[in-house]
């Protein structure tokens, strides 16, 4: 939908809607993207990536961390796994689950230094 600017500003907003164009996403990406971060939205989850973060834990590990019933449990890990956060490993009848790979933990630490600085200033 069109927006009307004064004279003075019609060619930089001009400009500034050509250059959001250009970093728009596509919908397909959008929508991965968003996915993305709807797993990552729910608390239980994060509490999980927390724990997996510098170690490697059972499925019963984190459970007795959770204070949940395996079943639960294993839900949550299935999401997490589903959207690449975490990986398995057997161990006969033992799963252990780690973080997937490095992006994930420098996501939670990203985060976890943007919502510190945030609470930095406003502390100020």
């Amino acid at each position: 939908m069109p927006v009307n600017c004064s004279d003075a500003h019609a060619h930089r907003h001009a400009q500034a809607v050509q250059q959001g164009q250009s970093h728009a996403l596509d919908a397909q990406t959008l929508a991965r993207l968003t996915a993305f971060f709807k797993v990552l939205g729910d608390g239980t989850r994060m509490r999980i990536l927390s724990f997996l973060a510098d170690t490697e834990l059972c499925v019963c590990a984190i459970a007795e961390l959770l204070g949940m019933e395996l079943s639960a449990v294993s839900h949550q890990l299935r999401v997490l796994k589903q959207a690449d956060l975490v990986r398995s490993r057997r161990e006969g009848k033992t799963v252990y689950y780690t973080l997937a790979d490095d992006h994930v933990r420098q996501i939670i630490r990203m985060g976890l230094a943007h919502i510190n600085e945030k609470r930095g200033e406003n502390d100020a």
